[in-house]
């Protein structure tokens, strides 16, 4: 016959005897300190945002309360985690249940007694030390990834010898503070290499600043140096052509002049008054000739600025040329340092403004003319508008007969203008002015498809990838 279960085998408890009773109780204390280190535990791993320290006073406070030590001690072992701070905690008493902080957890091994030192430096050294009383000891390792790191040693105040469960709940408390360490460890050394980078990057940043002033410094020498050479060129071909001006176009002029003097008067002895007025009007026509002849042979001679003129500053020079005979007003629109036109690419442009006002002023009879420049985001428009007689479906006629004749040089004025944007990438075009003449537009488009021009320094500097095809 089958017996009849029995309560108390099931449970462990036989209320009849005080020895099941006991066994209750202390299975029942067992119990809740568990539960208490766990809940430190909890408590502790909402401190990590803290460090590290936070969350090892807590496992050092959770292990004393759970075998009610008298010292209880964590340390990492010499050579691992380096930079894990602290390198142990050592906690004197442990917290009962009531008011007051309990005491508090130390890192100063010149504080604690001779044989709890004994003890940290058996851990730290990495070998254990037996005490003379060594039967109240435990021992828990503290591990990371199968390696001992460190260990977790309490002089526990227990009536009995800690159960295999006692030791489970240490060793969750000793891992939970290697994991805590390492973590640590790990952020502070991420964080010294943010740092680094952070640095290495203002570094770099700063470099970069610096040789982008440097670049800009490069191609403001490199410009003065094209602009003094073009300029010493031009001068020596200024003064030889102020020269020949004067040693033969002059005396040419002059003796023209003279020999008109005598016709006139032949012509007054002999009656001749129609061709004694026509012969007045040549003598004045080359007074003024010899005249313009010398002033130009002064402006050959006159040294260049030598700085880099801008667009504004060559146009109202140019505009200076045609005074006082043809009022010329000259105005800019929009930012001019925004646009990086170059040298060749300034000098082409007034050249071309100089052939239209010059244009204006012994073709058109004018008396008035308003040169403009428009710095647009996409092209620079720059237009030269009279108030002379002049007309533009003309001027467009004339100018697709000089690009398909091989005509006289004193007849390619429009032509040259167009070759001179053209080369630029732009376009010529004559509308109506406002002021009732005719309004040149030269437009070139931005940027400029030379801007990025090999020169003196280009090996130096480059702004994209360097030029292929070159020796």
């Amino acid at each position: 016959m089958a017996s009849t279960p029995d309560l108390s085998v099931l449970t462990g408890v036989r209320s009849g005897k005080r020895s099941y009773y006991r066994a209750y109780v202390r299975s029942d204390e067992r119990t809740q300190r568990a539960v208490r280190a766990m809940d430190s535990i909890s408590r502790a791993l909402v401190r990590t945002m803290e460090g590290p320290r936070g969350l090892l006073e807590e496992v050092v406070r959770a292990a004393a309360s759970h075998l009610e030590a008298e010292w209880t001690m964590l340390a990492v072992a010499d050579g691992h985690l380096p930079g894990a701070r602290p390198r142990f905690l050592a906690l004197e008493g442990y917290a009962h249940d009531g008011p007051g902080p309990g005491p508090e957890p130390v890192d100063d091994d010149g504080l604690l007694p001779p044989f709890v030192r004994r003890e940290v430096g058996a851990v730290r050294a990495g070998h254990a030390t037996r005490s003379t009383d060594d039967s109240r000891w435990v021992r828990v390792p503290m591990t990371l990834e199968g390696r001992r790191i460190g260990s977790l040693v309490a002089l526990h105040g227990l009536p009995l010898d800690p159960e295999p469960g006692d030791l489970s709940v240490l060793r969750v408390l000793a891992n939970q503070a290697a994991v805590s360490l390492h973590t640590s460890e790990q952020y502070h050394a991420g964080v010294a290499l943010h740092r680094r980078a952070q640095r290495l990057y203002d570094e770099a940043q700063a470099q970069a600043r610096d040789l982008a002033a440097r670049t800009a410094e490069l191609r403001l020498a490199e410009d003065r140096l094209l602009l003094a050479s073009q300029r010493e060129l031009v001068d020596a071909e200024r003064h030889r052509i102020a020269r020949e001006l004067h040693d033969s176009v002059t005396q040419f002029v002059l003796s023209a002049g003279m020999a008109v003097e005598v016709a006139r008067g032949e012509a007054e002895q002999v009656g001749a008054l129609g061709v004694r007025d026509h012969l007045a009007t040549a003598k004045a026509l080359s007074a003024e000739a010899v005249d313009q002849l010398r002033r130009a042979i002064y402006a050959l001679h006159q040294p260049h600025s030598e700085r880099v003129s801008t667009l504004p500053e060559l146009l109202h020079e140019v505009a200076e040329h045609h005074r006082p005979r043809l009022d010329v007003r000259v105005r800019v629109e929009g930012r001019e340092e925004q646009v990086d036109l170059g040298v060749d690419a300034v000098h082409e442009i007034a050249r071309a403004v100089g052939e239209a006002l010059f244009n204006v002023a012994h073709h058109a009879g004018a008396t008035r003319s308003v040169v403009r420049v428009r710095y647009r985001p996409d092209d620079l428009l720059v237009t030269v508008a009279d108030d002379g007689t002049g007309d533009p479906t003309a001027l467009s006629r004339q100018l697709r007969e000089q690009r398909g004749h091989d005509v006289d040089g004193r007849h390619r004025g429009l032509a040259n203008m167009e070759a001179r944007v053209a080369g630029l990438g732009g376009t010529i075009a004559f509308r109506r002015a406002r002021l009732g003449g005719v309004r040149v537009e030269l437009r070139v488009p931005l940027p400029l498809p030379g801007a990025h021009r090999p020169g003196l320094i280009s090996g130096l500097v480059h702004d994209g990838p360097p030029p292929t095809g070159r020796t």
